[in-house]
């Protein structure tokens, strides 16, 4: 599939291969990547300890439809009866790019492409999650469609190609789709009573009379969104808002999974209300799965939890002139067989990730 496709790219420089540009591409997905785990985890743990939540869940998430034909399904891969790991596939949309005000759920997902795209592992002892961010540049075989980027496969075909699209490239089935909305990151911070940080640059938000004075603040709500969107109003632009969407996302994930939150039904009540819009699922990744899933997660934390994104062979450009990614054929094997086999552990520890 990938040897074709000598002809159709010019290999740029390794410097450019190299450059900044590209460290902050790897940068922002991580970060996104962590949005992402925080709102699913906010469901799974209200799921362990609050089963009357199942309802108010199902009654305001949102339900995608595959809506494989008779032969589509008999084409994708055959998992094994015996292995209990599991595979979702997780995509986030971040309207707000898109300069929309107030985006409800993620009714028009399919039909955009999506910000961020992840592959997450749940091996079958459920002692660790692991999270891959693949690169929306990355150069692959579209089923039906040849040879294009990625992140093409939403516009092209909907969440079904895009399954379709992972599932062919590592020849693994995939247990299940999960979508979330950036604006529901924002509900999150709300429900969470606010989340406190420590902000080393005093600015106001573009647009805004947010004033984010240095020192310890407690942002909720908008506020909370602008702090982790802002770029313009600082000289290393893209940079400075990387580093505060960590500094938000690790005081965000600290505090739902704090005692203080996980043990208030009140609390969880308000994630779940506020978060579920937000959130689309496959029709079989329904609350009682969830809710099984939270049971089967209940020692995992966020040290348990491996983010990593998967390597690509460097930058490049097609034969009509996009910017792409080169698929690395060895990482394709070498995930390939790690999901198969459920030793993702093991993969790891033969294939550190760079540090982003």
């Amino acid at each position: 599939m990938k040897k074709e496709r000598s002809d159709e790219v010019l290999f740029l420089s390794r410097s450019a291969r190299n450059g900044a540009e590209r460290s902050r591409r790897k940068r922002t997905r991580g970060i996104i990547g962590s949005i992402i785990v925080v709102l699913l985890m906010a469901v799974l743990g209200a799921g362990y300890y609050v089963f009357d939540l199942q309802r108010q869940f199902s009654s305001k998430s949102n339900t995608v439809s595959l809506g494989f034909s008779e032969a589509e399904q008999q084409a994708r891969p055959i998992k094994d009866p015996d292995d209990k790991s599991m595979n979702i596939l997780m995509l986030g949309v971040d309207h707000a790019d898109g300069d929309v005000s107030e985006a409800a759920a993620l009714d028009g997902a399919v039909s955009q492409r999506s910000d961020s795209m992840m592959l997450v592992h749940i091996p079958e002892d459920r002692s660790q999650i692991y999270v891959m961010s693949m690169v929306r540049d990355m150069y692959v075989n579209l089923p039906g469609y040849g040879m294009n980027k990625l992140n093409a496969a939403i516009s092209l075909g909907g969440v079904p190609l895009l399954l379709q699209t992972v599932e062919s490239l590592f020849d693994t089935k995939i247990d299940h789709v999960a979508m979330i909305d950036f604006e529901g990151f924002k509900e999150l911070s709300t429900a969470l009573g606010g989340v406190s940080v420590e902000n080393n640059i005093e600015f106001v938000a573009h647009d805004t009379d947010y004033l984010y004075p240095v020192g310890e603040l407690t942002l909720e709500g908008d506020r909370a969104l602008r702090f982790v969107r802002e770029r313009k109003s600082f000289t290393n632009g893209d940079y400075q808002r990387v580093a505060n969407q960590r500094k938000f996302i690790a005081a965000a994930a600290s505090q739902m999974l704090s005692t203080g939150t996980l043990t208030n039904p009140v609390k969880l009540y308000e994630i779940v209300d506020k978060v579920s819009p937000y959130l689309t699922f496959d029709e079989d990744f329904d609350a009682a799965t969830l809710v099984g899933l939270g049971l089967q997660l209940k020692n995992v934390d966020t040290e348990n939890m491996a983010m990593f994104t998967m390597p690509t062979a460097g930058s490049s450009a097609s034969a009509d002139g996009q910017s792409i990614e080169l698929a690395s054929e060895l990482a394709i094997q070498q995930i390939g067989e790690a999901l198969q086999t459920d030793s993702m552990a093991e993969y790891l520890m033969d294939n550190p990730p760079e540090i982003e």
